[in-house]
């Protein structure tokens, strides 16, 4: 549910090089790299409308130039698009050289392939009997999709969900919240222990410890440059980075007498990180790039301002931040299963909507909060935003995305106090909130999912 990656998307940004270096993978895999003289590249659907403004040019270059999104240099990366643009040249897997040129990457702002909204067709053209002024032939072709989150699934995924299949038993097995609190009974336990005890069928507790505390580590570097980096935001809208001049504010204590002075800081915690993948930073995508800001937002909240005053020791809110991403995490994979977190399949109430609901949930664990009102907290961020287009101005991950990620965030922590405030008992079950979710993206108009053909992108003039 979490990757390390860049931004500003992670199903235009992360997706599309993931795709990319697969395909170049399956190059040298199969021995045909050597013989490729060409390359092309299709992105249609969600990818095609608003792909020049989520940078999925650049993932793509990076991709075939064999880069991953965790460890791409962020900083350096722009300077090699541009180069590639400038020369022609492409140095696939970062040696074979190939021609690369604007017509060589085809964006189809109207056109879909049947399987999801994010989808790409990579094609290797080359002459297979080696003679350099040969008859060029396609030497293969793959179609992968960009499913949310970074996942990326080749055209063999089956099923309308396309999620990623891992064959691997666990011992508590879950589709549902109620399978959910039902292992949760089953073990005695919470949700994070369910998920931890799951998680040890693919690794130790030891390495789960250190990947979620890796999770964080990224979390808070992203928070600390988006507060200390000022400037305006690339693309085009001139929209001003917010983030260092409130934290300065907040920081010289202006304010602090006011009774919501803490929802401040919730606030700028999100707008550092969603200010950050706006410009191509380093993110973690939780689950999506565009929602990058609520979990870190809620989460650096409980550190500062209650694990903080408790007196808590660092190992002690290490454990709590171990939990934290554990139980956010079980609520993601909830929403895949039974909806999506893909802003081209939900509009944004799969992204920032799951996103508020994983950290409503992860919040009221950590707060003392049962499995019954865990879950509930989880359907007061899911039930709240119903309905939330993804309608991104100039196809860019800015208007309305970074605001939308400081309200969301607020939401979450209010949804932990309601969740807390009550038993557990409640009308409208998760399973039915994402039900719910699932079924309005689907009757939502295509224009309202991550296409900027409607909403704000048509009312706002880009200038």
């Amino acid at each position: 549910m979490y990757s390390i990656g860049i931004g500003p998307s992670s199903s235009h940004t992360v997706g599309p090089m993931r795709a990319a270096r697969l395909f170049v993978e399956g190059l040298q895999r199969d021995g045909l790299l050597g013989g490729v003289a060409r390359l092309r590249v299709q992105l249609f659907g969600s990818l095609g409308a608003t792909g020049h403004g989520h940078g999925s040019e650049a993932a793509v270059l990076l991709g075939l130039m064999g880069e991953d999104p965790a460890t791409v240099d962020v900083d350096g990366a722009p300077a090699r698009v541009e180069q590639v643009r400038a020369q022609g040249r492409l140095g696939v897997a970062g040696g074979h050289e190939v021609p690369f040129g604007p017509d060589d990457l085809v964006m189809h702002r109207r056109k879909a392939l049947p399987a999801h909204p994010n989808g790409m067709v990579f094609t290797a053209f080359g002459n297979p009997d080696g003679e350099p002024d040969g008859e060029q032939v396609v030497l293969t072709e793959r179609t992968y999709y960009s499913v949310g989150g970074g996942f990326v699934v080749d055209e063999g995924a089956v099923g309308a969900e396309r999620v990623v299949e891992d064959a691997t038993a666990v011992p508590h097995p879950f589709r549902t919240g109620a399978e959910l609190l039902a292992a949760c009974e089953a073990v005695g336990g919470s949700v994070s222990d369910v998920m931890l005890a799951n998680e040890r069928a693919w690794r130790s507790e030891a390495d789960v410890r250190e990947g979620l505390l890796r999770i964080w580590a990224v979390m808070q570097e992203c928070v600390v440059t988006g507060c200390s980096t000022d400037g305006v935001l690339p693309g085009g809208l001139k929209v001003r980075r917010r983030a260092p001049a409130l934290h300065r504010s907040l920081s010289s204590g202006a304010g602090a007498a006011d009774p919501l002075h803490v929802m401040d800081w919730v606030n700028l915690y999100a707008l550092a990180v969603n200010e950050q993948n706006a410009a191509g930073g380093r993110v973690v995508t939780a689950p999506t790039n565009g929602a990058a800001g609520v979990v870190p937002a809620v989460l650096h909240y409980y550190v500062r301002f209650v694990a903080g005053p408790a007196g808590r020791s660092a190992e002690q809110v290490d454990d709590a931040v171990v939990r934290f991403l554990l139980t956010a995490a079980a609520i993601g994979i909830l929403i895949k299963h039974g909806a999506s977190i893909s802003g081209a399949e939900m509009g944004c109430q799969g992204e920032v909507g799951s996103a508020s609901a994983m950290a409503a949930a992860a919040l009221c664990e950590v707060l003392g909060g049962t499995p019954q009102q865990v879950e509930n907290a989880a359907e007061i961020g899911v039930e709240h935003h119903l309905g939330l287009t993804c309608d991104p101005v100039g196809g860019l991950v800015q208007i309305p995305c970074i605001e939308r990620n400081a309200i969301a965030s607020v939401k979450a922590v209010n949804a932990a106090r309601l969740a807390l405030g009550g038993d557990g008992v409640h009308t409208v079950s998760l399973d039915k909130a994402i039900k719910t979710m699932r079924d309005t993206g689907r009757d939502m108009h295509v224009k309202y999912k991550e296409t900027s053909r409607g909403g704000l992108a048509v009312n706002v003039v880009e200038c």
